[in-house]
């Protein structure tokens, strides 16, 4: 069982942030547990099969987050053009600011310049990583619409998410793809009909999150998130 020992190395992670680690290393051996496409891990989590690292991002998120007006979340199941939406929300939010000479995606990838949010919030052991984040704070994340705090998803947020759909088929063929580049050389390869049950169950990578009901559930909420 995986412990705070597998959080990113910090001297001495704040009060507030030492509180939430030991209500994770208490919460996981609770929840069901599955084994994904190539990790041995993922566990049952408010409906959703995610990585130990997802569930502990979605904690501290909820614990310790502070939202501003201007935040921006690039929101998105994996495989469905993350990289490609993250650089076009940088690209209109910084439109002012550079030209094509010297736009900054001419060096750096867009999750340099959108940092993933439940991977970020877990930097040196306090939220002062994402709270230094100049605004409009651009975040990008995996994680489900239905685990993000409510002063974030309410319509008393003025917090947006953007969020991405592509054809399951797509998803699936391009999830098979990079499973089989990441999958342990050890371990049997999983056949194209088992990886299709588990997506379908939602059970697939490190963040597990079922496609289907991510994208209905973002669905029932766009009038917010869009207007």
């Amino acid at each position: 069982m995986e412990t705070s020992k597998n959080f990113p190395s910090v001297e001495t992670p704040d009060e507030g942030y030492q509180k939430t680690f030991k209500n994770c290393d208490e919460l996981l051996p609770t929840l069901p547990e599955s084994k994904g496409w190539w990790v041995d891990q993922l566990f049952q989590y408010q409906g959703f099969w995610i990585l130990s690292f997802g569930i502990r991002g979605s904690i501290l998120i909820n614990d310790h987050f502070k939202p501003r007006p201007t935040d921006i979340i690039v929101a998105t199941s994996p495989k469905c053009r993350t990289t490609w939406l993250r650089a076009l929300v940088f690209s209109i939010i910084n439109r002012h600011s550079f030209d094509f000479s010297d736009h900054p995606l001419h060096k750096a990838n867009s999750r340099e310049l959108v940092p993933f949010f439940e991977a970020f919030i877990q930097k040196g052991g306090s939220t002062s990583f994402v709270d230094g984040i100049p605004s409009p704070r651009l975040l990008s994340t995996h994680l489900p619409y239905s685990l993000f705090p409510t002063r974030m998803t309410d319509d008393t947020s003025a917090c947006r998410f953007v969020y991405i759909c592509r054809d399951p088929k797509d998803v699936f063929v391009s999830k098979w793809h990079f499973a089989k580049k990441l999958r342990p050389k050890e371990l049997p390869p999983l056949s194209l009909e088992k990886t299709f049950d588990l997506f379908c169950k939602g059970v697939s990578d490190r963040f597990g999150i079922t496609y289907w009901g991510t994208g209905k559930l973002v669905w029932s909420h766009r009038r917010r998130c869009c207007s």
